[in-house]
């Protein structure tokens, strides 16, 4: 009976060989084997045969057929052709008219090109260069060879720069090559900012443009960077292009834009002087945004790896740790030291760097509040020293609005604060600002609608369940309406026009309750109970989802993980810290490509809360 199985011999001399598998009737022992009948696979065959054949075309022996490009003639042999080329296959068996032709005359090709795919045909081989793969991928995809196109494709993907990479995506476009397309338009989103200083991305117009500045996926670490980009392309040939300026302002997402840069475009940008219809646009967008209205457009998801980083915190000491949680391959990373070990610090993205703000170095034969705020920047796994606060703030609720980074609250020692202030990146420098109607330690604090709320905490006697809402505008803190629960380290976190308060301390018991404010409706109301009791943990959001992350729960310092599903006010479990910790500070960035890590609906709103 014939088969593949029994015993098998090595591959000696370019032959792969093995005997048939003996009969029922035989032994299966090798020496029982019939080794008469033996199949052999010659490895080195095909590729003898095509060499022969390439020489028999070189001295045009039993070639059947002659390619005219140009003025160059290549004699060759139709079966290879046919088996190489779909193309040449239906013109030599498809009953038209070059099947009877000895000599066929080729257009839409250079000879070099020509030449270049004659010798793969018969040798497999192809050189690409850049100063050929623009006339070679065309060609290959006239005559239908995947082997060069795929190899064109992989040549031009791996050149792809600032540079080139718009040519690269709509020459990819042009000729139907949608992998090569997609890689490249992938690029062009990721390194969106390098790009948009490029002659490429000048020479674009309009309605590539607005196609371009549409993406959801566009990454940004402000929108800014975008309305900046826009204006730069009209200047590049004003007199044409400012009349355009209407239809592209709407494709950017100008409701992201903060008011003090609004105002400032309006009052000093030349091409805005220009298109009156855009400066009345943004005035409606200033004054919405002043009105805390709710936006209605959504924010960028960009299409890049996705890292929660977790800095600090407290397991018998303050910890000097930062790690980052990479969300598409549920892994952890160790990365760049804090400078010293701190507990109670809050944490924010801002502007692609990720800030770590006071806490406390509580460690044997030291326990200081600090002042310090360092700043990390991913891309070269580094911490650098910012301005210090005005005071030392331990157990200090962070948040981001209008791209300043707010310290809100915590403590001094034994001096609980209310105070405020912010800090602006490009100035290096904090101001304060009105404080709050009450002292805050282990506060809560969230933006929403651009409003920044200060949630319960702890005034040096009482855990607190009322909550203060900041007006930037007219630099007022109003109280708005109480939670159903004291609690101070709790977790809080904003989704669309909600705030979610999570855990925390009553004084008497770490709590695991769950309560949601209404921020349209000035009312709270209980939600799902996470399944562990915990204060002092850390929240962010991602994906809509809220991941609420280590803490305290009255007798052990947790690594736990419970991710919050608001759609289903539901909680599962998530993948957990890689140590157990208390008073840490995390918050999600969507990575810069160029990151130490490997590193969509919602954009971090929350910051975490010790």
């Amino acid at each position: 009976m014939d088969g593949d199985e029994g015993c098998s011999y090595g591959s000696t001399n370019g032959l792969d060989s093995s005997p048939h598998k003996p009969s029922q009737s035989q032994s299966p022992s090798c020496n029982a084997v019939d080794l008469g009948d033996m199949s052999f696979m010659m490895v080195d065959y095909i590729k003898d045969a095509m060499k022969a054949m390439d020489m028999m075309r070189n001295h045009h022996m039993l070639t059947d057929v002659v390619l005219e490009v140009g003025a160059e003639l290549f004699h060759a042999h139709r079966l290879v052709l046919a088996a190489a080329s779909p193309y040449f296959k239906a013109m030599f068996t498809g009953g038209l008219r070059e099947c009877d032709m000895n000599r066929v005359q080729l257009q839409g090709v250079s000879a070099t090109v020509m030449a270049r795919l004659i010798h793969f045909m018969y040798t497999g081989r192809i050189r690409v260069t850049e100063n050929t793969v623009c006339q070679l991928l065309p060609a290959a995809t006239m005559f239908q060879i995947t082997n060069v196109i795929q190899a064109c494709c992989d040549f031009l993907a791996r050149q792809l720069d600032p540079s080139n990479a718009i040519g690269i995506a709509t020459f990819a476009e042009q000729h139907g090559c949608t992998e090569l397309c997609r890689k490249a338009n992938q690029y062009i989103e990721r390194h969106f900012i390098q790009i948009c200083h490029e002659e490429e991305f000048l020479q674009l117009n309009c309605v590539q443009l607005i196609t371009l500045i549409k993406k959801d996926e566009l990454n940004v670490q402000a929108e800014e960077e975008v309305y900046k980009a826009v204006i730069k392309w009209v200047r590049y040939d004003e007199d044409n292009r400012h009349v355009k300026m209407e239809h592209i302002i709407s494709a950017v997402r100008c409701q992201f834009l903060t008011p003090k840069f609004l105002n400032d475009q309006m009052t000093n940008c030349d091409v805005l002087r220009k298109t009156p219809a855009c400066r009345e646009y943004l005035a409606r967008i200033f004054k919405d945004l002043t009105l805390h209205k709710k936006l209605a457009v959504k924010e960028r998801t960009p299409n890049t790896p996705r890292i929660i980083y977790v800095a600090g915190g407290y397991f018998r000491h303050s910890l000097n740790v930062l790690e980052g949680y990479n969300v598409d391959d549920k892994t952890w990373h160790t990365l760049d030291n804090l400078t010293v070990p701190r507990s109670g610090l809050g944490g924010a993205f801002l502007k692609g760097s990720f800030y770590a703000v006071g806490g406390r170095n509580n460690t044997q034969g030291n326990s200081s509040d600090s002042d310090w705020v360092d700043k990390y920047n991913p891309a070269k796994d580094q911490w650098r020293p910012c301005s210090p606060m005005s005071v030392a703030r331990n157990r200090v609720g962070v948040a981001v609005m209008d791209d300043l980074l707010y310290a809100v609250g915590g403590s001094e020692g034994n001096k609980y604060h209310n105070s405020v202030e912010f800090y602006d990146p490009e100035l290096d420098q904090w101001t304060n600002v009105k404080p709050m109607h009450t002292q805050r330690l282990a506060v809560g604090v969230a933006v929403v609608s651009r409003l920044l709320y200060a949630i319960g905490g702890f005034d040096g006697t009482n855990r607190l369940s009322t909550v203060e809402c900041y007006h930037p505008e007219n630099n007022e803190w109003t109280m708005v309406n109480s939670m159903h629960t004291q609690r101070s380290g709790a977790g809080v976190a904003g989704i669309n026009h909600y705030i979610y308060v999570i855990g925390g301390y009553d004084g008497k018991r770490q709590l695991n309750s769950v309560e949601r404010y209404d921020t349209e409706r000035n009312t709270w109301e209980f939600m799902s109970s996470m399944k562990v009791a915990r204060s002092a943990l850390s929240v962010t959001v991602l994906d809509c989802r809220i991941y609420a992350m280590g803490g305290y729960d009255g007798q052990n310092f947790l690594s736990t993980v419970e991710v919050y599903n608001p759609m289903l006010n539901t909680w599962e479990d998530g993948e957990p810290l890689s140590s157990g910790r208390s008073g840490h500070a995390s918050a999600v960035c969507y990575q810069n490509p160029n990151c130490q890590l490997p590193a969509k609906e919602c954009l971090i709103k929350d910051r975490v809360l010790p």
